[in-house]
């Protein structure tokens, strides 16, 4: 059998646990179900799930690096671990965007131009079909297909030998699950779920993976996961809570995001004219993504572009880019008499807080309204 640390008979209750901790977000969502404002609001970026997600990670990498350390100095290069560990930094560093919202720096242009998110992350560069065939490839191929793998002689001795470090088997049905909530993807916004449960199934994984020696925490009253999930959340509740503070409005950028939208507004009556709206129902994208798949080039000739002799950066016109440097959206909806267009930015907490039917929260935004 493979050497690779498992729990023993002690420890099922633990393993027990760290599979309900993982799947916890799912269970949450379909409760949040009956109150879907509410479960929008929970999983919006910058919020705690998003921050549970990354300190869920970043404590992972924090394992992983120190198992590494412990497996060079009994010799050998623990190019395994290494790996994890840096794949749980960069899942941890994208999950924020490289802070870019948190100290709301403008990312350079190659990612304005190319990140359908405008955003400073690597995984948006990605073709989406790639980027979920890969996910979905680590979930079950770390998380279940090298733990069955470790469980035979032959199998276990091979990864001993290649110095490959399965996790703990009992941990694959959180993996699993994780894969299957991925693929049938049962509610919008499952893919934050999934990202959380699988930075809590790495952080157990790494955790339970520990020398015996350093796993003392599994035999007090206490479990290790519990307290694990325990500072993940606390962690992530602060980090919400600081994000927030740090987001506070500043007069002049309040004032220039007004002046802005105003010149959007401007820009697209004067494309309408006398005829019909350029957008068209049922549209919500970010105004450079719709910019750019319309072809819309006479927007780069208007009043928001004329904003630029007044001070607004070259590079924010550019790419609709508002003072918090976060996109500019453009929605429109429709009923049976009339059409609404409606032109905001997430204002100065970097998230939207708006209905489909109204401005919310911070965001600010202009409206077009006009009979069908």
């Amino acid at each position: 059998m493979n050497a690779e640390p498992q729990p023993g008979r002690s420890a099922w209750p633990q393993a027990l646990l760290a599979n309900t901790l993982a799947v916890s977000p799912l269970i949450w969502a379909a409760f949040m179900q009956r109150a879907p404002t509410a479960y929008a609001a929970g999983v919006q970026e910058d919020g705690v799930l998003e921050w549970m997600t990354f300190w869920g990670f970043a404590l992972a990498a924090a394992l992983f690096l120190s198992r590494a350390r412990s497996e060079s100095r009994a010799g050998g290069l623990p190019w395994f671990t290494l790996g994890l560990f840096l794949f749980c930094l960069l899942v941890a560093m994208e999950e924020i965007s490289w802070g870019q919202r948190v100290f709301g720096y403008r990312p350079p242009t190659y990612f304005l131009e190319r990140n359908y998110q405008q955003e400073l992350n690597l995984h948006n560069l990605i073709d989406s079909s790639l980027r979920k065939i890969t996910l979905k490839a680590i979930m079950i191929g770390y998380g279940v297909v090298l733990p069955i793998v470790g469980l035979f002689r032959r199998g276990g001795t091979l990864l001993e030998r290649l110095r490959i470090h399965p996790p703990p088997w009992v941990l694959a049905p959180a993996f699993l699950a994780a894969t299957i909530a991925y693929e049938v993807y049962p509610w919008k916004y499952t893919g934050e779920l999934v990202e959380l449960m699988l930075a809590m199934a790495f952080l157990f994984s790494a955790l339970l993976s520990l020398p015996e020696s350093r796993f003392q925490l599994s035999r007090s009253l206490v479990t290790a996961p519990l307290m694990a999930a325990l500072i993940v959340f606390l962690l992530g509740s602060a980090s919400g809570l600081v994000t927030l503070a740090a987001h506070r409005a500043h007069p002049g950028n309040l004032e220039a995001a007004r002046s802005e939208v105003e010149a959007l507004k401007l820009d697209l009556l004067a494309l309408a004219g006398d005829g019909d709206l350029p957008t068209k129902c049922g549209l919500h994208k970010r105004v450079y993504t719709w910019v750019i798949r319309e072809e819309t080039n006479a927007l780069y000739e208007g009043r928001f572009a004329a904003l630029i002799a007044q001070g607004l950066p070259e590079e924010r016109a550019d790419f609709f880019i508002d003072p918090w440097n976060s996109p500019y959206w453009v929605r429109h909806r429709c009923s049976s008499s009339q059409e609404r267009v409606t032109i905001y930015s997430f204002g100065s907490n970097r998230r939207r807080d708006s209905e489909p039917s109204e401005l919310g929260g911070d965001d600010v935004g202009v409206t077009i309204e006009r009979a069908r």
